[in-house]
């Protein structure tokens, strides 16, 4: 009985490792009747042949990044019907074809980050782990983001409201918040959540120091504003 029974399954395998074989075989002659390109000998078959499948590698990677925007696209919609999870996951695809984009790197982490919000304790545990698995994506998403690109402020104030207000670490949002407040012409939301920081760390004089640059910076404001009119 052993012995039939490993039988039937080597003809089994046999059947399958053939038969895929044979797919990889038509797929081949389609292309090459395709592209009119079977066994090029001479130079100028061979330079004929490079030109035809470097047209169809061309029209791949435009196809390919189209995708990835469609994926970016989609992520968007399901953000904006709040649908936190699979947005997650349509910014995940859309880096498959986009890995050095910052800007896909703040929506992974600003997915995560609500996600985070609205996690439950499904299985019962008594401990919050789902949360803090997406707030620790979130905070990788970002951090990687501001590798590509230091001056997203969008990824700084991000981060440094989860490290204010979410994970309690308020230390690691000062340096952020410090470079971006010498960068932005009127940073007030950043100095915002800088004095904030600043406070929370015990550092009250840099703390009010904060508040007088942002009350010097809103008077400014109000007064270009009113000599406008």
């Amino acid at each position: 009985m052993k012995k039939s029974f490993f039988s039937v399954i080597t003809i089994l395998l046999l059947i399958i490792i053939l038969g895929s074989c044979n797919k990889v075989t038509g797929i081949r002659r389609l292309q090459e009747l395709e592209e009119g390109v079977s066994n090029p000998n001479t130079e100028a078959e061979l330079k004929d042949a490079i030109r035809k499948y470097e047209k169809r590698v061309d029209d791949i990677m435009i196809a390919e990044g189209r995708v990835g925007i469609w994926y970016k696209i989609l992520g968007s919609r399901y953000m904006d019907q709040k649908m936190y999870k699979k947005a997650l996951q349509a910014f995940q695809s859309a880096l498959e074809y986009y890995p050095e984009n910052q800007n896909l790197f703040y929506q992974v982490g600003l997915a995560a980050s609500l996600t985070a919000d609205n996690s439950l304790d499904f299985e019962l545990t008594g401990t919050d782990i789902e949360k803090k698995r997406y707030f620790s994506l979130a905070v990788s998403a970002y951090t990687r983001a501001l590798e590509i690109d230091p001056k997203h402020s969008k990824a700084v104030y991000a981060l440094s409201v989860l490290y204010i207000f979410e994970l309690n670490r308020p230390a690691d949002a000062i340096p952020i918040l410090e470079k971006i407040a010498e960068w932005e012409k009127k940073p007030i939301d950043h100095l915002f959540l800088l004095g904030a920081a600043y406070y929370m760390t015990g550092k009250n004089e840099k703390a009010i120091a904060i508040y007088d640059r942002i009350i010097q910076i809103s008077s400014s404001a109000e007064k270009k504003s009113s000599s406008g009119k």
